[in-house]
């Protein structure tokens, strides 16, 4: 539009009049430029309607579409730190537990196990004195075998030596007389 000036004045310096002789000569009527001003409105008036108007509303929706999704991915890394988060002190805290059960199944596997050595050493002393026990009883039964058996041999001794056959109260006498010595030797 700048260059139309410049025309009109180079028009007028050649001579030709500015009143309306310029624009027929350039072959301007007015009937045709209103039409053609006209259609163009009513073109652009369409194209804003129908092409232009539903393109902007178009891209006003795929903008708020990606505004959204951009925050949606926004909020979805926040809450994934989050869970992150939550998963990381989970472990700890299952860590934390597990070496807890650890610990107290050391301590109950020691407390079990000193439990056992002293039930082992409490079985050891009663075997012991059970031992003790049968050991001294077997003791005391081999004497009082021994004893029998001397008080059998002194009195088979005695016999022989007085060359006579004793009595039933005579072997009883003797061999009581001999166990109680025996006893009193052995004590």
């Amino acid at each position: 539009m700048a260059f139309l000036p410049t025309i009109l004045a180079a028009a007028t310096e050649h001579g030709v009049e500015a009143d309306g002789g310029v624009l027929q000569q350039f072959g301007v009527e007015w009937p045709f430029l209103i039409s053609q001003i006209i259609s163009f409105c009513v073109v652009v008036f369409v194209l804003y309607k129908f092409a232009f108007k539903p393109v902007l509303a178009t891209i006003d929706e795929r903008q708020t579409k990606i505004a959204d999704g951009l925050k949606y991915a926004e909020e979805m890394q926040v809450k994934l730190a989050e869970a992150e988060n939550q998963h990381k002190a989970l472990i700890q805290k299952a860590s934390l537990e597990a070496q807890q059960i650890v610990n107290d199944a050391r301590a109950i596997a020691e407390e079990r196990i000193s439990n056992s050595a002293q039930e082992a050493v409490g079985r050891a002393e009663e075997i012991m004195t059970k031992a003790e026990q049968q050991i001294e009883l077997d003791r005391k039964k081999m004497l009082a075998d021994a004893r029998s058996e001397i008080a059998r041999l002194v009195v088979a001794t005695t016999s022989k030596v007085l060359s006579k056959e004793l009595s039933p109260d005579d072997r009883n006498r003797f061999t009581d007389s001999a166990s109680s010595s025996l006893v009193e030797s052995s004590n």
